[in-house]
Parts: structure tokens; sequence; C-alpha cells
């Protein structure tokens, strides 16, 4: 089966690697939508005295190029991250480690990868249901909003990049948001394709490995509804962080360590 989705797979050009440090079992990280491998600076020195580290840059994010006509679907991410690993001849199944969007793409890698994955971390995933299939009219009100809002950034240019720019310069791990002119199509159409329209409910259900999902409790993007049903498979492990927002900051990029041992 692998071998066909590989005959599929959309044409891509290989992600740049940023990180590639240490030995031992091999942990891949992918950051998520408009930021880069600068995203693990906290969880990088925690793990790389065990384990070869790789971390990539998305396509058309960081320092990765998007072929011009890329429509950055979660297929050609996907398959952007399957043609770096492949040149990497990585030999053993290793730990697949996604935050944000990034945990949707390593979800469905995963899930057309088995053989490959010895485990999936997922840190802050972005867990969205399509509003009809949620029962509850409180939390299908939610995720309707949720949806508007991004449709807003989408549409408004210039209120999305000031504001970007603002929350840049207030984090506390520099250079870890960017939307601009230079990213500013990638961001848009990844948004609309790989988050807005998601599979990662049936992808995490499909992953034959173990799965471990951290995320901190005031994390403005954790869709409560889309977690509680990948909190109910078995193969998924659930470690919250108290207080903890988005970004991997120190006390969850420690949950994170210890998740993928």
């Amino acid at each position: 089966m692998e071998f066909f989705e590989r005959l599929r797979r959309p044409a891509t050009t290989p992600l740049h690697v940023a990180i590639d440090e240490g030995s031992g079992p091999v942990v891949v990280l992918v950051h998520g939508i408009a930021s880069s491998a600068v995203t693990f600076e906290n969880l990088v020195p925690l793990i790389v005295d065990r384990h070869r580290v790789i971390a990539v840059d998305l396509m058309g994010f960081g320092e990765s190029v998007a072929p011009d006509d890329a429509t950055f679907t979660i297929e050609e991410h996907v398959s952007a991250l399957e043609d770096t690993l492949d040149t990497l001849r990585l030999r053993d199944p290793f730990v697949l480690v996604g935050h944000s969007m990034g945990s949707l793409i390593a979800s469905r890698y995963a899930a057309t990868n088995r053989r490959r994955i010895s485990k999936l971390v997922l840190v802050s995933p972005p867990i969205y249901v399509a509003p009809t299939a949620i029962g509850d009219p409180i939390e299908r009100a939610a995720m309707g909003l949720y949806l508007r809002a991004y449709e807003y950034l989408r549409l408004n240019k210039t209120f999305t990049m000031r504001n970007a720019a603002f929350l840049a310069r207030m984090s506390p791990i520099k250079n870890v948001l960017e939307v601009s002119e230079r990213n500013w199509t990638a961001f848009v159409q990844s948004l609309q394709q790989s988050i807005e329209s998601q599979t990662a409910v049936s992808d995490i259900a499909s992953v034959r490995v173990p799965v471990e999902v951290a995320y901190g409790t005031l994390d403005p993007f954790i869709f409560p509804a889309g977690l509680r049903i990948v909190e109910q498979m078995r193969h998924v492990t659930v470690h919250k962080v108290d207080a903890g927002d988005h970004l991997v900051r120190k006390r969850l990029a420690r949950v994170v360590a210890a998740a993928i041992g």
C-alpha cells in the first residue's frame, strides 16, 4: 500500500533540513504554520544527548521553497516531508513529532507510512471537525467561530500581517512566527487547505503505533470536541500542561521530551 501511495504523491522540492544533530534513535520534528524549526529551540537541548534530532522547515516556510504550482494541501506537505526523509536514508523507524499544523502533517505521514514510525507525538494539535458533525449546539457554534476567524485572517492581509508582527515581537522564541509577503501564499493556502480542511481524526485513528498528545490548557487553538474524540482512542495518551499556551515553552518542552522517551 505504501508503495502505491509513493507513486501517487505530488511532485515537490525537498525541504530545508534546519537541524540534524546528535546520535541514537531518530526524532523528526515538524513545525506549524507561519513558523520554522526554531519552534523547537526549547525541546532540542532536552533530547539531543540521546537521539539524532532532525528538524525541517515546511514547504514555503523558514528556508524551504515551494514549487510555483503548490497549493499547500496536506498531501503536498506530506509529500515534501516524504521526499526529504527519503534523501536522509533513515533505516529504522523513528519518532515523529508535529507541532500545531505540523501535527496534522505528521498524523497524515504516520497514517500513510506506518512502517517508518515508532511513535507519533502531537504537540498543540488543532484537531477540528466539521460543524455539521458536532451534536452539541454550543460546541458547533464554537467550531463555526474558529472557521470564520480563519477566513477573516485569509481575507484581510494587512490586518493579519500587522498582528502577526506584533505577536512575533512579544514571543519569547525569536522568529517563531512570520506572516509576510514572502510566505503569504503559503500561509493562506496552508490555513485553508491543511487546517480548515483536515482529516486528522481519521488519520490518528489509523495509526498503529503509540500516539502521545501534549498541549497547554490555555491554548486558544485547541478545540475540546475534536480533542475528546482523539482522547478516547486506545493508542492515544494525553498530557496536559497547566497554564500552557500554544508555544513550545520550557514546561511543555519537558513534557514532550518525556513523551518522546
